[in-house]
């Protein structure tokens, strides 16, 4: 048997994507956008990895807030029902704190020799052929004892990217001479023109004790943090997956800093596998509609758009019409509570403006009008400062928590499906163009005990409307009574 038969692919699951805001926030990051074909780039790098050869499990790396997002993901693509293995972050702290949790983990469960395939979320591939192979061409090498990463072959003299020099050749692929930051134009052609330099792909592959041994000797202090978030994690196993919530006071001594900084630059045990794939990172607007065809006239168009006289625009506006005369080269993205217009030679400043709505506490920085919680999700319609009308969705079989607000009370308007209602003492359930009033200062808990969707209208009314006007009593979440925002 092949001792790198069972891979344990591993999907980091971060990146905020302050760049392609406002699609991309805190609260719902990159790797939940949607492609044209409706899929996540989670959803794509999940079925990229199961559909190798050897997969045995899944495991992810992911914050502890977008654990229901996940599954809700994944549970669209696992055709094949592939055990799922999450480790919960409680906050970032970089990748090489990630990848070394994720190390230790396959090495307890999988062991020494188990081969992880390291992954992020917000990538996209093309060629799954090509990937196989170089993904074939890793495994070899990480047997051999090396730390593998994944260059992509440069079409561009490309600036936004680090890069791998190429050393002395070894059977399946390079010994790495140097990784390089970010060059200027003129050394990023130069590069290009040499032909010994590689984009850095971010993708890694390793046998667990390999990586475990090299963080010993390069960070240990990463390595000590990630043992000891492990040690006192809390563990759930299901039918469908084994999570594990990490210590958040272990954790956080762990050094915020990239598994490149940490420990690939400095090991003399990495290799790289140089590779065609059909690789973006999709760091940007720009990135993206390099993926998009255009029209005769040089725009991408995403909805219903009336365009005149416009060239080299790409347009994205799916839930309304847009309107545009005698402009060009702009990006322009509409979204139900925010709108985006850049030059399109600017889409990487599009950080500027995340970074001054994060100073401002402004709520379009992490949250979208329509909010993805465990049981469902919640559409804010209209607001003033003494109401609140909201479209509330609730999974079948799903549950909000037994909860009470002080200083709101709510009436409830069942449009579709049928509601289980806990109100003060009493319990009742109530069906399509039924309702109930709840109280300020009333439990509370609404629950959909049916296999279809539970959908409602919400109107609040009091003094204070702020989500975390809450108090949780019991919560099937573990969010209860902490967590008050979630």
């Amino acid at each position: 048997m092949n001792p790198l038969d069972g891979l344990i692919p591993c999907i980091i699951s971060g990146g905020s994507g302050t760049r392609l805001w406002p699609v991309s926030r805190q609260n719902m990051p990159k790797p939940f956008m949607r492609m044209r074909d409706g899929q996540s780039l989670l959803q794509k790098t999940f079925q990229r990895a199961s559909r190798l050869p050897g997969v045995q499990s899944v495991l992810t790396v992911t914050n502890r807030d977008l654990l229901f997002r996940t599954l809700d993901d994944y549970r669209l693509v696992n055709k094949a029902h592939l055990p799922l293995d999450l480790l919960l972050e409680p906050f970032g702290r970089n990748t090489a704190a990630a990848i070394a949790v994720a190390a230790l983990h396959v090495q307890e469960h999988f062991g020494d020799d188990a081969p992880l395939l390291v992954m992020p979320a917000d990538h996209l591939i093309l060629n799954e052929t090509a990937f196989a192979a170089a993904v074939s061409q890793a495994r070899e090498l990480a047997e051999a004892g090396y730390l593998v990463t994944f260059g992509i072959q440069p079409d561009r003299p490309e600036t936004g990217f680090g890069y791998i020099e190429q050393g002395e050749a070894l059977s399946a692929g390079y010994r790495v001479k140097r990784f390089v930051e970010k060059p200027d134009l003129a050394t990023a052609q130069a590069y290009l023109d040499g032909g010994k330099h590689l984009w850095n792909a971010g993708m890694f592959c390793f046998k667990a004790s390999t990586l475990i041994n090299e963080l010993t000797t390069y960070a240990p202090d990463v390595l000590e943090a990630a043992s000891a978030a492990l040690a006192h994690s809390q563990s759930l196993q299901n039918k469908t997956s084994r999570q594990r919530e990490l210590d958040a006071d272990a954790f956080g001594s762990a050094p915020d800093i990239s598994i490149d900084v940490a420990l690939m630059e400095k090991s003399q045990h990495v290799a790289v596998v140089p590779c065609d794939i059909g690789w973006s990172d999709i760091g940007s607007w720009e990135a993206l509609r390099q993926l998009t065809p255009n029209d005769a006239q040089g725009n991408q168009v995403n909805g219903e758009a009336i365009l005149h006289d416009v060239h080299n625009c790409y347009i994205d506006s799916p839930k309304r019409v847009l309107g545009a005369v005698g402009v060009r080269d702009l990006i322009i993205v509409d979204t139900p509570d925010a709108l985006l217009i850049a030059d399109a030679h600017r889409s990487q400043d599009v950080r500027y403006i995340v970074a001054e709505l994060k100073r401002q506490n402004h709520p379009a920085y992490s949250l979208h009008r329509t909010v993805t919680r465990p049981w469902g999700t919640y559409t804010v319609l209209e607001e003033s400062p003494r109401f609140k009308i909201k479209r509330i969705v609730v999974k079948p079989l799903a549950s909000l928590s037994l909860q009470m607000h002080h200083h709101r009370s709510e009436h409830w308007v069942v449009v579709s499906g049928a509601a289980q209602i806990t109100n003060g003492e009493r319990e009742f359930l109530i069906n399509a163009n039924e309702s109930t009033y709840i109280p300020a200062g009333h439990k509370h808990r609404l629950s959909n005990p049916g296999i279809i969707d539970l959908v409602m209208i919400e109107v609040q009314s009091g003094e204070y409307l702020g989500e975390d006007d809450i108090v949780r009593f019991d919560d099937i979440y573990g969010r209860a009574p902490l967590d008050v925002n979630k």
